[in-house]
């Protein structure tokens, strides 16, 4: 039988990641990581990324493939449908507008189509660059090689050309522990930290506490089911006209480099983290 994980990098390798690594996390947060005892979120997620080799969390993170596990696991009506699929998109746009370009492969690669006459060849450009490139790779992501490359394309579920607030579920041994709620996306974007109990936590804005989704209980279990067998998984959801919707499973948030505010957070995040990776080993 095939194992489910993947066998380490050599050592040469892992200490050119380990420094790498470092210096990232120093460039960003002021002081060098705990890679070997880590007590932060942050922290843990440098640990995931040098040790981490669990195959299954390529096929979560993979936009195409993960579709598939979704349907299987919460039902089909959880997901964004598919367009189309590919590695090369056609001379020109076949799909009714407005929808969006997004790579299988990699975060934050994505372009909008809000019309029928779009720069089409500006898109098949960004999205040959997209192909081209080794997502994950300077930041020792190392879960993204595991992804086939490719392009896929899914109708835009936002309203108008409002981005729809994105509901960033944090799951800490198969519990929902805190709800990131991101507002102004693509435009100015900030976020909300809350408990699962909707209190706030954190917040880099001074916006009035949002109002939960009307399915936020739906989407909680949702995310506790996706996050099976897993210390830490962030599953990132929408909610469209009362209907919750699946996005993607984020095993690498922000790489491990976005501060909190405050501080301390990190700290409290992370020993959700710790006390996960303990029960497992019980």
């Amino acid at each position: 039988m095939e194992s489910a994980f993947a066998s380490l990098p050599s050592r040469r390798n892992i200490a050119v990641s380990r420094l790498r690594i470092a210096l990232t996390y120093l460039w960003r947060h002021g002081h060098l990581p705990d890679v070997d005892n880590p007590q932060t979120f942050t922290e843990h997620v440098q640990h995931r990324k040098l040790f981490d080799r669990d195959l299954r969390m390529a096929g979560l993170s993979d936009k195409v493939a993960v579709k598939q596990i979704v349907a299987e696991c919460i039902g089909a009506d959880w997901l964004i449908p598919t367009l189309w699929q590919g590695e090369i998109l056609p001379e020109t746009p076949v799909w009714p507008s407005p929808f969006v370009v997004k790579a299988r492969h990699g975060c934050n690669q994505i372009a909008f189509v809000w019309d029928d006459k779009p720069n089409w060849e500006a898109i098949r450009r960004k999205a040959n660059r997209w192909m081209a490139g080794r997502y994950g790779f300077w930041l020792d992501e190392w879960m993204y090689s595991r992804i086939p490359r490719g392009v896929m394309v899914e109708p835009f579920v936002g309203d108008g050309r409002t981005l729809p607030v994105d509901y960033k579920f944090y799951v800490f041994g198969g519990r929902v522990q805190f709800i990131q709620v991101h507002l102004g996306r693509g435009g100015q974007h900030r976020w909300i930290l809350l408990d699962r109990n909707w209190k706030r936590v954190s917040s880099l804005t001074n916006d009035a506490d949002p109002s939960p989704p009307m399915t936020l209980p739906r989407m909680i279990e949702a995310a506790e089911a996706l996050a099976v067998g897993f210390d830490f998984v962030r599953v990132d959801l929408y909610e469209i006209a009362g209907r919750p919707l699946f996005g993607e499973m984020t095993f690498y948030p922000g790489s491990g480099l976005d501060r909190f505010d405050p501080v301390s957070l990190d700290i409290i995040i992370g020993r959700h983290w710790s006390e996960a990776k303990a029960a497992r080993q019980i």
